[in-house]
């Protein structure tokens, strides 16, 4: 009857482990084919396009081209490989400044050869207009050639504004940038607070206080995110705007010292126990020789316990990467590439869960989200893996 409870147990643990597999692996799936669909979406929204005058030699405009022209930042189509001249900017819905509802029709009948009047007109013209008003027999229109999204538009780009019409600018620079920014920051404050009472908790504290600072040091990792980030709203964010004279406190500076206590705990934790680690008779090893307390600590403890402070780093970085809620409410959510750490800045998980509920379902938007997704995954699975290759080295 043992055996057989055994065997049963056994299965359902192999069952579990299995499905569980599946699931992540369904899941990684899922996240690469949404993320991937962005390359096959077209530069400009969907239903519409951009006409000129057939005198144009104009033939394509990238994404950044069309916003700065419709931004009106270009306002020569020299600036854009065409023939010296001004560009005259028409959106669909100027239609009736330039025409009368009796020229449009009232169902908007007339709307193609209204087009086609203002575009035959104009030859600096370029018309934002639905592709069932710019095609047909009798126009005389030049459609401008439409292309899929490239990497190099998404990875290379320095702008985010999803949102834009003609065209949507998916730059991911702002966001990759933002968040190396934040973590790095973050890192090198939380570094040598947490480093050093990790010595203090392992080689100087009595036993009682160990005790005592353990738990307390430990339980900060279970305080929910959004709780930090009320903290660094009320305390941090006030506090940098007075001291700094800044315009507003919401900024990179204030996420990454959120996120720099917030990453305390892993490498306080993970620190200590690796020095805990060290031989006992290296330390008394180095004693006998003369050595004081503080070189044995930085000559003997610290030495043989870098791979796991290493370990301890990284997996404070790894925290700092994947942190959404403290950072979204503290950096100010400027999707633009920080110039300071005292400039807002906006990171990839933040992005993600600021405006996932909002992008329409299998749109470039949403594929766009899911490919930052991929993004992180592919930063998460390299700090992982660093953390594996590290602890392996000196074992």
């Amino acid at each position: 009857m043992k055996k057989v409870f055994e065997k049963i147990i056994s299965g359902i643990i192999t069952c579990s482990g299995f499905l569980t597999s599946v699931v992540i692996l369904l899941i990684v799936v899922f996240l690469f084919s949404e993320g991937l669909g962005l390359f096959s979406q077209k530069t400009i929204e969907e239903g519409y396009t951009l006409v000129v005058n057939k005198s144009n030699p104009v033939e394509e405009l990238n994404a950044k081209q069309i916003k700065e022209v419709f931004d009106e930042d270009v306002t020569n189509w020299e600036e854009v490989g065409g023939k010296p001249g001004p560009i005259m900017v028409f959106r669909f819905e100027d239609m009736q400044k330039y025409f009368s509802e009796e020229e449009l029709g009232p169902n908007y009948e007339n709307a193609t050869s209204c087009i086609n009047s203002l575009v035959e007109k104009n030859p600096g013209i370029v018309a934002f207009v639905p592709e069932e008003f710019a095609g047909g027999d009798g126009f005389s229109g030049k459609r401008l050639k439409d292309h899929t999204i490239s990497a190099g538009e998404v990875f290379g780009g320095n702008e985010w504004f999803p949102t834009a019409t003609p065209a949507a600018q998916f730059g991911f620079m702002p966001l990759i940038l933002g968040t190396v920014w934040v973590t790095v920051f973050a890192i090198l404050f939380a570094l040598p607070f947490g480093l050093s009472v990790a010595i203090y908790m392992s080689e100087v504290s009595s036993a009682r206080m160990r005790a005592i600072l353990k738990p307390v040091i430990e339980l900060l990792n279970g305080i929910p995110s959004v709780v930090y980030g009320f903290f660094g709203l009320i305390v941090v964010v006030p506090l940098l705007q007075d001291v700094f004279g800044l315009p507003v406190g919401e900024s990179g500076l204030a996420g990454a010292i959120v996120l720099a206590i917030m990453a305390l705990p892993t490498i306080i934790t993970v620190s200590q126990d690796a020095m805990q680690n060290c031989p006992r008779s290296q330390r008394e090893a180095s004693l006998a020789l003369g050595a004081s307390k503080w070189q044995t600590i930085y000559k003997v403890v610290m030495p043989y316990s870098i791979s796991g402070i290493t370990s301890a780093v990284v997996l404070g970085i790894g925290r700092a990467f994947g942190e959404t809620m403290a950072v979204l409410m503290v950096t100010g959510n400027a999707a633009v590439i920080p110039l300071s750490i005292t400039d807002p800045l906006r990171t990839i998980p933040a992005t993600i869960a600021a405006e996932l509920g909002e992008a329409p379902a299998g749109g470039p938007h949403y594929q766009s989200l899911f490919l930052l997704g991929v993004v992180l995954f592919f930063i998460t699975l390299i700090i992982n893996s660093s953390v594996e290759y590290i602890s392996s080295k000196n074992k």
